[in-house]
């Protein structure tokens, strides 16, 4: 896939009053401080189209972005930043929880793992969740720039290993991504560009 425009188009925090348009979404959701932004501009070739900040939990609302005018990237706040104040955490909590579980629109997730980090309880939780309202979605492990390629593949298969302890029955499809060095890129686009085929093919939204 060919990125050709991305524009922004709407920042809220209510799920209710996302986009109408029967277009499909992508997510993009992780711990704070995993390099989301970073990512979400790599993919689309945008310097600035995701704010990065070195604060982690900045991203505070729903953000659409519309891709091609024919799919929406959804930039959504990090979980776990323990900077933020309880208040704002459940405020969170509430509209991400509502996103997840009544926006028809969402074809898929992407949950964001920093690679650097072995498996964490608060990533292994979300991922659970999803798993439980059965949310579509794939891993995306951040910053293979920064470790060894041993050592990327000690922390996926360590992470297969506590799923597959939770009950999971095969590790989801995950793609292994550096901001810096452009790494996973062509690999995303190409998945979310065979989605996008089968839904517009189906009609199934």
């Amino acid at each position: 896939m060919k990125i050709n425009t991305a524009e922004f188009i709407i920042s809220n925090s209510d799920a209710s009053k996302c986009p109408k348009e029967p277009l499909p979404e992508y997510a993009f959701i992780g711990r704070s401080n995993v390099g989301k932004s970073s990512l979400i501009n790599m993919l689309t070739n945008h310097k600035n189209l995701a704010k990065t900040s070195g604060r982690p939990g900045k991203t505070q609302l729903i953000n659409h972005f519309k891709i091609n005018s024919n799919w929406f990237l959804v930039d959504l706040p990090g979980y776990g930043y323990a900077r933020v104040s309880k208040k704002t955490k459940d405020v969170f909590q509430q509209f991400i929880t509502d996103y997840f579980e009544k926006r028809e629109q969402l074809v898929c997730a992407f949950v964001l793992i920093d690679i650097r980090l072995e498996a964490q309880k608060i990533d292994l939780d979300f991922i659970n969740y999803l798993g439980e309202i059965e949310v579509p979605f794939c891993l995306i492990f951040t910053k293979a720039d920064k470790i060894s390629r041993g050592k990327i593949d000690t922390h996926v298969a360590a992470y297969r290993k506590a799923l597959l302890a939770n009950n999971w029955e095969e590790m989801p499809q995950h793609f292994v991504t550096s901001s810096l060095e452009s790494t996973g890129r062509d690999e995303l686009l190409a998945f979310i560009d065979d989605v996008n085929a089968q839904m517009f093919k189906s009609g199934e939204l």
